[in-house]
């Protein structure tokens, strides 16, 4: 089993994997004691999210809220497509172009690999920040947290500190949504709904960073096509009012 294994743990605990990545994860917890713990960890977490009895947010959401965030993959960049060949009129003719595409072949592995280098370091620095930037607003004096039950089943929290002028949705849904649809995460202000992340096809969990929380009077889901859409195109199921 490789390394690669232990950074389907936040995405599994989130619900975030498709069916071969979660048989593998879990044949992967049978061997792991250090992951079964850390995924306890984190299902304690959502179910104490879940109950709604928080009245101060314990310290240890901070830290699985990290974990969750610090195990979520990244997906490398897709590889360009490859131009079709021409058909070859003799053998000299055949023998350049095949070693003409083996030198193309060479160099777009070359270069693919360049920036699969390139996009990893810039995921670890953004998930870095973002780490950082979490802990900073969930160790705020201020921070409050909120949290409703969606219409489908499942539940939406906010963490939000005005003096950080930020704040954190956690959504964890029962279930994605069905036919290719996604779930769209909205801030309102001046009653004007606004996109605070969309989520992909298959996914029914997500924890989203939004800056400038505090200026929003509501946090809204939707049921959206997928990619999104600029507004809001059916009834929230859930709509928290932040003040």
């Amino acid at each position: 089993m490789t390394a690669e294994i232990h950074t389907l743990l936040g995405a599994y605990v989130l619900d975030a994997v498709d069916d071969l990545e979660r048989a593998a994860f879990e044949r992967h917890l049978r061997e792991c004691t250090e992951c079964r713990t850390e995924a306890d960890e984190l299902r304690a977490t959502a179910a104490r999210l879940a109950d709604g009895t928080w009245s101060v947010p314990p310290p240890q959401l901070r830290t699985n809220i990290l974990a969750a965030i610090s195990a979520t993959r990244q997906l490398p960049p897709p590889a360009p497509a490859s131009a079709p060949a021409r058909p070859a009129t003799s053998r000299w003719r055949r023998l350049t172009a095949v070693a003409a595409a083996v030198v193309a072949v060479g160099a777009s592995v070359a270069v693919i690999q360049e920036q699969r280098v390139r996009s990893e370091h810039a995921d670890a620095v953004a998930a870095r920040a973002a780490e950082a930037r979490i802990q900073a607003l969930l160790a705020a004096p201020d921070l409050t947290v909120k949290e409703q039950t969606l219409d489908s089943g499942g539940r939406v929290t906010v963490a939000m500190s005005r003096l950080h002028n930020a704040g954190v949705i956690v959504l964890a849904a029962d279930a994605a949504p069905a036919g290719g649809r996604v779930y769209q995460l909205w801030t309102v202000r001046d009653n004007k709904a606004e996109s605070a992340g969309v989520l992909v096809p298959g996914q029914s969990a997500i924890v989203q960073i939004v800056e400038g929380m505090p200026g929003a009077s509501d946090v809204g889901v939707t049921v959206e096509p997928p990619q999104g859409s600029p507004q809001p195109t059916t009834p929230m199921i859930a709509d928290l009012k932040l003040t």
